[in-house]
């Protein structure tokens, strides 16, 4: 079993309620994990998904290895047949194959690269190790999508769930640098498996890949989206068709306390890290109505479902 993208797993209310009850016994399963190891493999810096993935490991008796390959490991090649005589020294084929003897679970982060929309769409490093390693892979985002952070995105909006139909928008936000569309892709794909009202509210010219967005609504006037809300999900993300381009930094799109009287007093999320007066103003985010710091919280129940389930798949 793998965790590869949340619109795989069987039953997302299923799971939510599952990750809802180790929450409140974090420890049940502390022996499930005994003698098994997780290695984590960082391509790109991360905080709350490497300290709540390893928290969660340990919470289930597992050893825990991290590697970061962006200054401690060989610089790999994941092309079949490759000549090489440039700058990679190992390839993904033995060294998926060498980390596999090592780990009973693998746990791999690697973002996209914004600038080969086709080798990003292709999830050359996390399609790599699915083909070469031997144990179980689990996504801690990649090129195109972050399922831990949409899983604890789901368990966040249980735990403040509406006695209605909840309407539930993301919003793109003004950020200085270009941003993977992966945490976005994620929150969509977790939402089309939601009873929910939902909206993906943007600027024209910055649509998210179609073939996920499928026919979500979308509304390119953020105050009209914003309309009687439950959820406001807020986050950057660079331009898809001119791709990983930043084509947009009009601040008109920054969450204000202004546009969340517009909302059924909603909820605010954000995966963090936030860009403070950006991406949302201090008076939303410090706010009574901003989940933030519980959905960082959530993100090690999260993971700590996911590498539970795969534990108990391989016994």
């Amino acid at each position: 079993m793998n965790y590869i993208n949340i619109q795989e797993i069987d039953s997302l209310q299923e799971w939510v309620k599952e990750a809802i009850a180790i929450k409140k016994n974090p420890l049940q399963h502390k022996s499930l994990g005994e003698n098994k190891t997780l290695g984590m493999l960082f391509f790109n810096p991360s905080l709350r998904t490497r300290l709540s993935t390893q928290k969660a490991a340990l919470n289930l008796g597992m050893n825990v290895m991290v590697m970061n390959f962006t200054n401690e490991g060989w610089t790999l090649e994941f092309e079949d047949g490759a000549v090489m005589n440039q700058g990679a020294s190992e390839h993904i084929k033995e060294a998926a194959q060498v980390v596999s003897q090592y780990c009973d679970i693998i746990a791999i982060r690697a973002f996209a690269g914004l600038t080969d929309k086709e080798k990003d769409n292709a999830e050359t490093v996390l399609s790599g190790f699915l083909k070469y390693a031997t144990v179980p892979i689990v996504n801690m985002e990649s090129a195109t999508g972050h399922p831990l952070q949409s899983l604890a995105d789901a368990i966040t909006m249980e735990e403040h769930k509406t006695a209605h139909r909840p309407k539930v928008v993301l919003s793109w936000a003004p950020h200085p640098k270009a941003l993977p569309q992966a945490v976005a892709n994620s929150f969509v794909q977790m939402m089309q498996l939601q009873e929910a009202d939902f909206v993906i509210a943007h600027p024209e010219g910055y649509e998210l890949n179609p073939e996920i967005t499928k026919d979500s609504k979308i509304e390119y006037d953020q105050n009209k989206a914003f309309e009687n809300a439950d959820f406001i999900y807020t986050k950057n993300w660079s331009n898809y068709k001119e791709y990983g381009k930043v084509t947009n930094l009009d601040p008109n799109w920054t969450v204000t306390a202004a546009k969340m009287k517009l909302t059924n007093n909603a909820k605010f999320m954000h995966c963090l890290p936030v860009r403070r007066n950006v991406i949302v103003a201090d008076e939303v985010i410090d706010s009574v109505n901003s989940v933030v710091i519980e959905q960082a919280n959530n993100r090690t129940y999260a993971a700590q479902l996911v590498l539970q389930k795969i534990l108990k798949d391989g016994k």
